[in-house]
């Protein structure tokens, strides 16, 4: 069956000329206890924590993803992306946890109330690949020096990688075939089961 019965009790004197929603004929918001700030441009949401942090209030951790009733409300823009704050209770405590979106870098900002558990690395030192930025992308496009050096500089990157590359090339095509591998595999443990049941 549905979730919610669709079927909505209409008082007798429910006029809908008069009211036009049984929301308006009871004097209530559709969203019900969570519009009770509207008036002051706060929405309460249900708000997932994005990355680990550490309250300042107990102290204690609150691992990514915890759920809290928080209040949304709009502080600014980033061009023309709206800005949000979040303003939650630490479910530990009576800490309360603000934080807002940080449109500028795709992420969230603490405001006050916690502390971020730093666990980003720096890619370069990960030997990670790097996304090209936007003003050495547009030199790219533009200055034919400055593609030739670094397009230099990538093939010389390219023979430093080769043997790790044909390293890695080797052992794939090594585990490729899976059906000879599981035939070989079963005729290997095919005598010792019935080594076992005799």
């Amino acid at each position: 069956g549905e979730r919610k019965g669709v079927n909505k009790y209409y008082p007798p004197d429910f006029n809908p000329a008069k009211h036009g929603s049984l929301n308006r004929y009871h004097n209530s918001h559709p969203l019900r206890e969570r519009a009770r700030k509207l008036s002051q441009g706060i929405l309460v949401i249900r708000f997932e924590m994005p990355y680990n942090i550490w309250c300042d209030g107990c102290k204690n951790h609150i691992g990514m993803g915890v759920r809290y009733n928080a209040e949304k409300k709009k502080v600014g823009n980033y061009y023309t992306t709206p800005i949000y704050r979040f303003r939650m209770k630490c479910h530990l405590c009576v800490n309360y946890i603000e934080m807002q979106t940080d449109p500028a870098n795709c992420d969230y900002v603490i405001v006050s109330g916690a502390q971020r558990k730093e666990e980003r690395w720096d890619m370069e030192d990960n030997e990670q690949v790097l996304p090209t930025e936007h003003e050495k992308k547009q030199k790219l496009e533009t200055d034919a020096m400055f593609r030739l050096e670094h397009g230099e500089a990538d093939r010389s990157s390219l023979r430093k990688a080769i043997p790790t590359l044909s390293h890695i090339q080797e052992a794939q095509s090594a585990w490729k075939d899976d059906f000879a591998l599981n035939s070989m595999l079963r005729r290997h443990f095919r005598p010792m089961r019935t080594s076992r049941s005799s």
